[in-house]
């Protein structure tokens, strides 16, 4: 509500009611009457001090239209719906406002969402044919011959580049850098993350010196698929976690990996030091979460409440 309204210009101001003329009504006034105005203000009237109400012409009122019973029985109907569930059909004294979930399925609703969305990065990812699987073993204190990438179609599971990365600091890995430039250019690229293997995956690991600090974050200018943390590429793991449905607490919307608690949930794909077998296995869940045939949790919040899926209206 503004603390004041200004006139309206080019209309006769009043500064008091008793200078108003017969014949002249505020839209409130000929509200009362059962009146609506007819035609533009005639003038306008000071009230509250500091605001201005228009002024209209009686004569030239029009009767308000009337509810019918039809309209009216819409209206009832309306307000009725409004502390009922739109979900499961539960009824609630208190209105449920926006969307007209409970508090039990607007959980479920949004962990289903979060679980809809996954699917949807999915389909997008196995359409794309210039989407790729980057998987990463770099730990630096292990054995140059077991350090290696690969890079795997997301489309397909074609290996598209596999090669030992070569040690730190090396012209080796500097030649690894220079293909993965080169390859993921313009490239949708897909990340594991450093807890789900068996050693570090994280792509930006490639860019680290020997007794190096932290990769800063952010996309690397030189290497912008060297992304720290998956904040600017996509994660087979956050797309799992949404599809499988799993949280750590039962009022939590966050869903993430069962392990990251000590779960003991199997792993959907393999983790091993063949990384292109890995690429392959990640590129296959991914092409079951888009077919909708990768199991979701048992305990997945839309599974449990006996309401179905999604946010179903129920019948009138």
């Amino acid at each position: 509500m503004p603390r004041s309204i200004p006139p309206l210009p080019g209309l006769t101001r009043y500064t008091d009611w008793a200078l108003v003329p017969d014949g002249l009504q505020t839209k409130t006034q000929l509200d009362r009457q059962g009146l609506k105005p007819g035609s533009d203000p005639v003038g306008q009237v000071l009230y509250h001090g500091n605001s201005y109400a228009p002024l209209y012409e009686v004569a030239a009122a029009v009767p308000k239209r009337r509810t019918t019973p039809a309209q009216r029985a819409a209206l009832d109907r309306a307000r009725e719906l409004q502390h009922q569930c739109r979900r499961c059909g539960g009824r609630w004294e208190e209105p449920l406002g926006k969307g007209r979930f409970c508090d039990r399925c607007r959980y479920a609703t949004t962990m289903w969402e979060q679980h809809d969305q996954a699917q949807l990065l999915a389909r997008k990812l196995v359409a794309d044919p210039a989407a790729v699987l980057l998987v990463v073993e770099v730990e630096p204190g292990s054995l140059p011959e077991v350090q290696g990438v690969a890079v795997v179609s997301v489309r397909d599971g074609r290996v598209l580049y596999a090669a030992q990365a070569g040690e730190q600091g090396s012209p080796e890995r500097g030649a690894v850098l220079d293909r993965l430039d080169v390859l993921l250019a313009d490239r949708r690229v897909v990340e594991e993350p450093d807890f789900m293997g068996p050693t570090s995956r994280y792509p930006h690991a490639l860019l680290r010196l020997p007794r190096s600090g932290p990769v800063a974050s952010g996309r690397d200018p030189l290497h912008p698929w060297a992304a720290p943390h998956s904040e600017a590429n996509d994660s087979v793991t956050r797309i799992w976690a949404g599809w499988f449905g799993w949280t750590d607490h039962h009022s939590s919307t966050h869903v993430c990996a069962p392990w990251e608690r000590g779960g003991d949930i199997p792993m959907p794909w393999s983790r091993s030091l063949d990384l292109a077998a890995d690429g392959r296995s990640m590129a296959g869940l991914l092409h079951r979460i888009a077919d909708g045939t990768e199991p979701v949790w048992e305990r997945a919040a839309w599974t449990l409440d006996g309401h179905g899926v999604g946010a179903q209206e129920v019948g009138a």
